[in-house]
């Protein structure tokens, strides 16, 4: 019965189109039983092969700000409202930015992002952002991301016109959980900011963390959330507990239950980037499982505030998946 299931939607969605899976048709994939595991995570590949195919996302970023933050969200070590031990420093020089940028497309990514704690940039810091992107672009001739709060029409349309092609901007969970997560700034801000970027050209990615205490149904929630959004990628994380955050008691997700959300998102996000970030090295052995669930990127070379396994390694396991193309 679960076999003929998912069957029956992988049919649905290559013979109607990527955005065919409904609401209720997605609730009952969540709730097969685990022994149908394996099934849909066949499932989630044959789509990702069907509108995919080899394409395959290498991103990188660098923590370019570090914390000081004036929001509240529950998880974030960069929290101003937490009490961490992460480093706090201001923005990084734009040096520095290129440096770090040029050692990772050695390395082998393909995308690179600046990442900036806090609500929104200040026009210093948007100098120093501009600035660098074009040197990134001409310099390693990687694909420059920006993810740097919250956005002003104006200020998307300069990022634009300065080489940013990739705006990020994760909506973290579904509407309906936010409030259990932030309280200091709306929903709605964060679906205006993606409007903006998207009207000033940009590609965006839009995604969130699991793992924060929400159900399937919330999981599901924000996977069409961001499907209508039409943002191009999605970046995935999973919740990794820092002491000192609001959730540092949580514990992480077992690896098949985060490898079933990357198939459950692939379902409804049939066409688009799936990009597995923050929180990987929770799926401990089973991390190159993520493309056979139905994800085609992910992060290399650390993240935030947390560790990611070595460059290389990461690269010799993208390099032994069959017929990927990185971009």
């Amino acid at each position: 019965m679960a076999t003929r299931h998912i069957s029956a939607c992988v049919d649905k969605i290559i013979e109607n189109g990527p955005d065919a899976l409904t609401p209720g048709e997605a609730v009952e994939l969540a709730a097969l039983p685990d022994d149908s595991l394996i099934d849909l995570f066949f499932g989630a590949y044959t789509i990702k092969k069907h509108f995919v195919k080899d394409r395959q996302v290498i991103c990188s970023l660098i923590n370019a700000k570090s914390g000081r933050c004036s929001e509240n969200c529950a998880f974030c070590a960069q929290s101003g409202h937490h009490k961490t031990a992460i480093d706090i420093y201001p923005m990084k020089s734009e040096e520095e930015i290129l440096a770090r940028g040029r050692m990772l497309a050695a390395g082998g990514a393909k995308r690179y992002s600046m990442v900036t704690s806090g609500y929104m940039l200040n026009e210093q810091e948007m100098d120093t952002v501009c600035h660098a992107a074009g040197q990134i672009k001409s310099q390693t001739g990687m694909t420059v991301c920006g993810s740097l709060g919250n956005l002003t029409p104006v200020m998307a349309k300069r990022l634009a016109e300065n080489g940013i092609s990739i705006f990020h901007h994760n909506l973290e969970t579904a509407r309906s959980f936010f409030d259990q997560i932030c309280t200091t700034h709306a929903y709605d801000e964060d679906i205006e900011t993606i409007k903006m970027a998207h009207a000033a050209g940009m590609r965006v990615c839009s995604g969130g963390i699991m793992g924060l205490g929400e159900s399937w149904e919330q999981r599901l929630e924000l996977a069409f959330t961001v499907r209508d959004l039409g943002v191009e990628g999605i970046p995935m994380n999973f919740l990794i507990p820092i002491e000192g955050t609001k959730m540092e008691n949580r514990p992480m997700l077992a690896p098949m239950e985060a490898l079933k959300c990357i198939a459950l998102f692939r379902f409804v996000n049939a066409d688009r980037d799936i990009i597995i970030c923050g929180g990987r090295m929770g799926l401990k052995d089973f991390q190159s499982w993520i493309f056979f669930a139905g994800a085609n990127g992910m992060m290399v070379g650390n993240y935030l505030t947390t560790d990611c396994r070595d460059i290389a390694a990461d690269m010799d396991m993208v390099h032994s998946m069959p017929s990927f193309s990185m971009r």
